[in-house]
């Protein structure tokens, strides 16, 4: 997730998986392809291509459903509200909370131990304090390690107190 816009009135959080959504659309067709080559020879390979074909495509199709969602985070100090916008393959989601109940951003861990290692995941979270929608609210719903969600965190926090840039006025 990375920041695409911060001025004094708007802070835009994006995060739009190009990559990850490319890498897997390959991925399916490329063994989409090599099963439908296999299958079009005929004979014993028929069924053995098709069956490659769909196993192979339906584990990308899968993975890209479940991993490829375009998140987009808006605080407004003009219009005074949060919006929380996810899509993926499923669906459109919206979610606004009112800016003045935002309290603060945070970094949220998680920590899993395998194999003898201990491994630390971070996300952000909106830390709301007041209204209807109090609580803490994920910026992105997936745990990452590295130093992106203490970023965004830190982004949001100096975007909050910051206020708009003052009018002039010319009569003395």
């Amino acid at each position: 997730m990375k920041i695409t816009r911060n001025t004094p009135e708007q802070l835009i959080l994006a995060d739009n998986p190009w990559f990850i959504g490319i890498a897997l659309t390959l991925f399916i067709l490329v063994f989409v392809g090599a099963g439908l080559g296999a299958a079009s020879t005929g004979g014993a390979n028929l069924w053995f291509g098709i069956f490659f074909a769909l196993a192979g495509g339906g584990m990308g199709f899968a993975a890209f459903c479940l991993f490829v969602r375009r998140v987009q985070v808006i605080l407004d100090r003009s219009g005074g509200s949060i919006v929380i916008r996810r899509q993926s393959v499923f669906g459109y989601s919206e979610a606004e909370h009112r800016l003045a109940d935002l309290s603060h951003a945070e970094v949220e861990s998680t920590t899993s131990r395998s194999e003898g290692r201990t491994r630390t995941l971070y996300r952000p979270v909106l830390v709301l304090d007041g209204g209807m929608s109090a609580g803490r609210h994920p910026v992105v719903e997936a745990f990452t390690n590295g130093r992106g969600p203490l970023q965004l965190a830190d982004a949001i926090n100096a975007w909050l107190p910051a206020a708009p840039l003052a009018t002039v006025d010319s009569d003395g």
